[in-house]
């Protein structure tokens, strides 16, 4: 039988479908528009045109790469004119944006862009009243997404420039309801600071918002009135410090339905400002907080909750929570165990409340961490050897702390419960009390390990993950990065555990 050629167009329409949504818009664009009338109408679809990504520069945006001059030249010559009315959300970086905003004289279904701060000088021309895209920015856009590079905070001229960068576009949009503002970045990584008193925008049709601000009471802005249809409402913050009686605006928000508060440092105001703006937000249906506090001398347990914040929002149907509270031995008027802390949360909704209560002798103080269910952080800090378990899908970073030894059975259930682990420190400085040379142990496996610190700990936790007959690292993990404090005991050799462990550091 004579092998017959068979050609792309030759398959059925319905199959091309079926094989080019498993590939890129823009490369299936590229690579089919102008090939054939039947390709022409296909790649025309909705599908392929309604959201297009056109990057120049590499950015860390996911599943994104950079296009050559010559692809970006064929895109805005020849492909963009032609689908310009089926596009409805661009994804773009400011070193080519407006070459491709201006390639064509009307994106007539244009509602949405994504676009990466590349940090020019230029930037700024972009989103002021003078620029060539104002048209756009005033007269289209409903959703707009910013992001770009992290670790701005040593910058501070690049902080102040996003800032004005962030008012202009709240000046220039008359339309915009939804705006993200750098917040894709972690939170220790980059944020804004207005600086000034009372920063001079509004927006009369703005109805969500997320922003990083370097103090909460900043973001107080936000809660004056200026933003009067502001429905949903994400903050991430570093500080939240003790405000002027002056300044705590006591009207109340009844608009606000969503809001979710993100704290990177200790908080020593819960009481006095957290508290009090939560009481405003008198309709909430959702409220997520992310956050640790020192408090005087009770923990922040249910009847905390239930007291200053559950009772003032009677439509809240959804509670997300992270709370760790910490209280130094002179403030505690008594020591309540973990089964004190679960019995203030048995009325939450369904009971799915963990709870996990610590005291450290040594350091004088005591933490309780209460959190809902499932768990949605990434991250996880200060686990100790009460670690209640559970499966943690969600979180690639932990740091393990304790005044009591960490044994090989605890790393076996660290293993299981965080399956995703990508980043790992350790900080206990106590011997292990059951490491036995000739004693058989089970292997933990790390399949996605590819940062380890270790912080002043003793040398039997560097060998619980260098033996290989204690711990598996997988070798298709990138490098981690080992460091290993003081604070053990020195010497001996250790063997590699996996080849993917190829530094060692030690300081």
């Amino acid at each position: 039988m004579e092998c017959q050629d068979i050609k792309l167009c030759d398959l059925p329409d319905e199959l091309l479908l079926i094989i080019f949504k498993k590939l890129k818009n823009v490369e299936i664009l590229y690579s089919l528009m102008d090939i054939s009338k039947q390709l022409n109408q296909i790649v025309s679809d909705p599908i392929f045109t309604r959201e297009i990504t056109l990057m120049k520069q590499i950015t860390p945006i996911k599943d994104t790469s950079s296009l050559p001059d010559f692809v970006l030249d064929r895109f805005c010559l020849e492909i963009l004119p032609k689908i310009h009315d089926k596009i409805q959300w661009l994804k773009l970086e400011t070193l080519s944006m407006e070459r491709i905003l201006l390639a064509v004289n009307n994106y007539s279904n244009l509602r949405q862009l994504d676009i990466f701060i590349m940090n020019t000088e230029t930037d700024m021309q972009l989103f002021t009243n003078t620029s060539y895209l104002v048209h756009i920015f005033q007269n289209q856009i409903v959703t707009l997404n910013i992001n770009g590079e992290e670790d701005l905070l040593e910058d501070h001229l690049e902080i102040n420039r996003q800032a004005e960068i962030f008012m202009n576009i709240l000046i220039m949009c008359n339309k915009l309801r939804h705006f993200k503002f750098y917040t894709s970045v972690p939170i220790g990584t980059a944020y804004i600071s207005f600086g000034i008193e009372s920063p001079m925008f509004l927006s009369p049709t703005l109805v969500e918002l997320h922003i990083v601000v370097y103090r909460f009471d900043e973001c107080l802005f936000l809660l004056d009135g200026r933003f009067n249809q502001l429905r949903i409402l994400f903050v991430k913050t570093f500080h939240i410090l003790s405000l002027k009686r002056s300044i705590i605006n006591k009207e109340r928000l009844p608009n606000l339905k969503h809001v979710s508060l993100a704290c990177k440092s200790l908080i020593c105001a819960y009481d006095d400002v957290v508290v009090p703006h939560l009481q405003r937000m008198i309709n909430l249906e959702k409220l997520t907080l992310y956050f640790v506090a020192a408090y005087d001398n009770l923990f922040i347990d249910g009847n905390n909750l239930q007291k200053n914040i559950i009772s003032h929002m009677p439509r809240l149907n959804q509670f997300i929570f992270n709370i760790r509270s910490m209280i130094n031995y002179d403030n505690l008027n008594y020591f309540p165990s973990n089964e004190d802390i679960h019995h203030t949360l048995m009325n939450f909704k369904d009971n799915q409340v963990t709870s996990c209560v610590d005291y450290f002798p040594k350091l004088e103080y005591g933490q309780c961490r209460i959190y809902s269910c499932p768990y949605t952080l990434t991250y996880y800090e200060n686990l100790t050897n009460n670690f209640p378990g559970g499966l943690f899908n969600t979180v690639q970073q932990i740091e393990l702390f304790d005044e009591r030894p960490f044994e090989h059975e605890f790393f076996i259930k660290i293993s299981q419960s965080f399956p995703f682990l990508k980043e790992l420190t350790i900080i206990n400085s106590e011997q292990q009390k059951f490491n036995n040379e000739n004693r058989k142990y089970s292997i933990v496996n790390y399949y996605h390990l590819t940062k380890l610190y270790l912080l002043d700990v003793h040398d039997d936790y560097a060998e619980q993950f260098l033996l290989d007959t204690k711990a598996y690292l997988s070798e298709m993990c990138t490098a981690p990065k080992i460091w290993r404090g003081g604070g053990g005991k020195t010497g001996g050799s250790l063997k590699i555990a996996a080849d993917a462990v190829t530094a060692v550091s030690v300081f």
